[in-house]
């Protein structure tokens, strides 16, 4: 599935004059990306959104990108092949990084459903400064929020490639952290992905 990507030419990389560790410092945290993967409806945008939260609390620079909200613009010209999805990952990446270049704490809620597009993103950066999170919600725990209808749809066959229907999700075998999200409560959830962030060495205590 996976395919090596073109490189521009004729290109030189130019160097910032003020670094991540500067930005960083002035924000009194780490740049980061917390990536939420999982099902539809498993309840990666209510993760991420209820962290987000909680961390501008705690006054941490942040930004959520949600995988419908990308569709809308610098995505929207991307339909759910197997190529798409792939593109639509690695565009997702490389905006995640400059995020965390710009010491942001950057959340990204999207199924992602390939390993292999996953490990390409982390590749990207440090790996301390990748947390994976599974959110772990059984297929029938998502179909039946299903607010949006798309399960349905997708049984009845008017939806094509969607995941856990009729596209694959591959779960994350080595991710940083597996929140219950189908039984557990946000709070508790929440507070997971914190004490992993402090854990990391991304916030303070």
């Amino acid at each position: 599935m996976t395919t090596q990507l073109p490189v521009s030419t004729n290109v030189v990389w130019h160097h910032a004059t003020i670094s991540r560790a500067q930005r960083e410092a002035q924000n009194g945290h780490r740049g980061a990306i917390l990536w939420f993967t999982g099902l539809s409806g498993s309840g990666k945008s209510t993760l991420a959104h209820a962290v987000e939260e909680m961390l501008h609390f705690r006054g941490c620079r942040t930004f959520v990108l949600d995988g419908d909200n990308v569709r809308h613009g610098l995505c929207g010209d991307l339909g759910f092949s197997a190529k798409d999805r792939q593109e639509n990952i690695r565009r997702i990446g490389e905006m995640a990084k400059i995020f965390m270049e710009a010491g942001v704490i950057v959340l990204t809620a999207f199924i992602s459903p390939y390993r292999a597009d996953r490990e390409r993103v982390r590749g990207l950066i440090e790996h301390d400064s990748f947390i994976e999170i599974y959110c772990d919600t059984p297929i029938e725990i998502c179909e039946s929020r299903d607010v949006k209808g798309l399960y349905k749809k997708a049984r009845a066959g008017q939806l094509k490639e969607f995941t856990g229907v009729t596209s694959p999700y591959e779960v994350p075998e080595n991710c940083e952290l597996t929140v219950s999200t189908g039984t557990t409560d946000l709070d508790v959830c929440v507070q997971q992905v914190i004490d992993k962030m402090i854990r990391s060495g991304i916030i303070q205590h």
